[in-house]
């Protein structure tokens, strides 16, 4: 079957969720009702900071098997031991998933553990390995072509982080290709109007109000790089005295 594999995650209503706790206290879930349709290979998620974005995708890397800090599957290469925030993995016990079929391999991708994932394919002899060996950027492009060029479903939370404007074209030509190869999965949450308007995607808004379809034009953050490109100056003092 093509992709989309995951095509539905729920909040199940029998769940005994505590509201008043995190995450169930997010506006996302306010109501004791969520649900994401996925109905494109690749899924694309913006929103403001604090939202809920990526404990949602969290979640959703536990629902698929993923360790909540990031790897592939049977990757434990974070101690989550000793976290004081309980997050995704919380999450997960309250979601259900809908697949078709049900995909066991891919990556979970999160910008915050990449050194912690990294140091653990080095020492376990990853066949390019040296990850760190590299710049930031050039650490995760390269990072990114070894890991996602196979079958699978890829959660990428913030991939921009360390991706100069140019660097962010280079993860774009490798989404391409797994596109084209017609064998992956890809959901995606970013700050990037680059990475959102990636051709053909289901790109989505993250609010206090819950999750819905927009066009890029209408995101914050492509209306603000906008204002930014056509008058630097004046926004950036308005900003600052505003």
């Amino acid at each position: 079957m093509p992709p989309p594999y995951l095509r539905r995650v729920w909040l199940n209503e029998e769940a005994n969720c505590d509201r008043t706790t995190y995450p169930y206290c997010l506006p996302l879930f306010r109501d004791g009702k969520f649900e994401l349709v996925l109905d494109r290979p690749i899924a694309i998620i913006a929103g403001e900071n604090g939202v809920g974005k990526s404990t949602l995708l969290e979640g959703i890397a536990v629902l698929a098997g993923f360790n909540e800090s990031g790897g592939g599957q049977g990757y434990h290469a974070v101690d989550n031991s000793q976290a004081v925030e309980i997050g995704g993995g919380e999450l997960a016990r309250s979601l259900k998933a809908s697949w078709l079929p049900k995909i066991s391999q891919g990556w979970f991708f999160r910008a915050e553990s990449f050194f912690s994932v990294a140091r653990y394919l080095d020492e376990m002899g990853s066949p390019s390995a040296n990850f760190l060996s590299y710049s930031h950027g050039e650490g995760f492009i390269r990072f990114f072509e070894e890991r996602c060029g196979r079958p699978g479903i890829f959660i990428f939370d913030e991939p921009e982080s360390a991706l100069s404007p140019k660097r962010q074209f280079d993860f774009l030509r490798l989404l391409s290709r797994m596109e084209a190869a017609n064998q992956s999965q890809i959901l995606i949450v970013t700050h990037s109007p680059i990475i959102m308007g990636y051709p053909g995607a289901q790109l989505m808004r993250m609010t206090r109000y819950g999750l819905d379809p927009v066009e890029l034009q209408n995101t914050e953050h492509f209306q603000i790089l906008r204002e930014f490109v056509s008058d630097p100056d004046g926004m950036i003092r308005a900003m600052i005295n505003g």
